[in-house]
């Protein structure tokens, strides 16, 4: 018997990733038909769809933000225009751009021809994209209003995105400045520093200034050592680089990050502003809770945050509250918690989570502004005192010297 992985959707509207045994994929489909479930894909272990057929996830990865979300808003146009879905989906598929959601448009319309339904088509593309936007689909499918669930699902894509640029915007400069330290220092170190070395040759160590003692030491060390230096800094960031990709080191390293004093407060607002509006826009849609929760945890990026909250679908699944799975998770603020306990109490558990997230969207922004304003001025002083200090070594010997010849004449 062949085993195969199955996408399916329960009598309860819950979308599952199933392993089935079976001798025929025909005879699965069959007998999961009778169960009651609703077949979105079925595959042999080890293939999933055009997504493997491009090099597997990774590759599907590769596949724009921009072009995704601006195919969804306009088939959400062609939706409300009053064009059928498969007609819509081949006048997309010949306007996109990007190569390979080209060629998953064509095997989706394929499918639609064949009479799958859209959720089940995208579905089938394995890893190539989300499960929120999958489920969010099938939702739209339940309730007739797609063409809504398309561009809630923009709105969302493009709200968590917009949190990500700035978080990538403030860190630019302080990196810019940081990198171009290490550069200037290098260039002292290993230029001009020697240069002047050679004009104080005749003055003893013990008469120079400490100050110029301290940073020829160092210019040496660096000068004389490039050879294996710059070898040992590569081969460190490429270690780093490595070991982050395991899962060892990508969890090691996020539990690091949230130590953090000022980086671990701003992981956590951002993972609950993204965690809470993907629970928002799945439950919009008519996705039940455990299920919702399920495919929203995915949306944690940081390893250590999604290994606390993986007792949250289970706490629901054994009848306590959402409240109080999150309150045992215990990294969601308590302001967050009661926001949604008075919302889950009160039967308004959708709109409490988009204020929550709109909330910590609000506190994101002014958190990356402060540490922008406070790093930037710092970094800078940094650098001038660097070179302050490099030049006052470098000069200072050179004054005193004037000032020995000037007070023999």
């Amino acid at each position: 018997m062949a085993e195969f992985t199955c996408r399916l959707g329960t009598p309860t509207g819950e979308v599952v990733t199933r392993t089935v045994e079976a001798t025929a994929e025909r005879d699965l489909r069959s007998k999961l038909e009778r169960e009651g479930f609703r077949v979105f894909s079925v595959s042999t272990s080890g293939a999933a769809g055009i997504g493997h057929s491009l090099g597997g996830e990774s590759r599907a990865r590769k596949i724009k933000v921009e072009d995704f979300l601006l195919f969804n808003q306009q088939l959400s146009a062609l939706l409300r225009a009053g064009l059928p879905i498969l007609q819509g989906i081949g006048i997309l598929r010949k306007r996109v751009a990007n190569d390979r959601l080209r060629l998953i448009l064509e095997d989706v319309e394929e499918k639609i021809r064949a009479g799958q339904a859209l959720s089940q088509a995208f579905a089938a593309q394995g890893d190539a994209f989300p499960r929120i936007y999958i489920a969010s689909i099938l939702a739209g499918e339940r309730s007739g209003a797609l063409d809504a669930v398309l561009l809630r699902y923009v709105s969302y894509q493009k709200t968590i995105n917009d949190a990500r640029r700035k978080i990538k915007k403030s860190l630019a400069y302080p990196m810019v400045l940081v990198s171009a330290s290490i550069i200037l220092v290098m260039v002292l170190a290993t230029f001009v520093i020697p240069k002047f070395m050679q004009l104080y040759g005749s003055v003893g160590t013990n008469q120079l200034p400490t100050v110029t003692v301290m940073v020829v030491a160092a210019a040496d060390f660096i000068s004389s050592n490039l050879t294996w230096l710059i070898p040992t800094l590569i081969g460190t960031v490429i270690f780093l680089l490595y070991w982050r990709r395991t899962p060892t080191g990508r969890l090691t390293l996020d539990r690091w990050i949230l130590k953090l004093p000022i980086a671990g407060e701003t992981v956590r607002q951002l993972t609950i502003a993204q965690f809470t509006r993907s629970l928002a826009t799945l439950l919009a849609g008519g996705i039940t809770l455990p299920e919702s929760v399920d495919i929203a945890s995915e949306s944690i990026t940081n390893r250590a945050l999604a290994k606390a909250s993986e007792g949250v679908l289970t706490g629901i699944r054994e009848g306590r509250s959402f409240t109080e799975s999150l309150e045992a998770a215990g990294w969601i603020s308590e302001l967050a918690t009661d926001m949604i306990g008075v919302g889950e109490r009160s039967g308004a558990l959708r709109e409490m989570l988009d204020e929550v997230a709109n909330f910590y969207d609000a506190e994101l922004d002014v958190r990356l502004s402060t540490i922008t304003t406070f790093i930037e001025p710092v970094i800078l002083v940094f650098m001038g005192s660097l070179v302050m200090t490099i030049l006052l070594a470098m000069y200072l010997p050179l004054f005193n010297m004037i000032g020995n010849m000037g007070q023999h004449h």
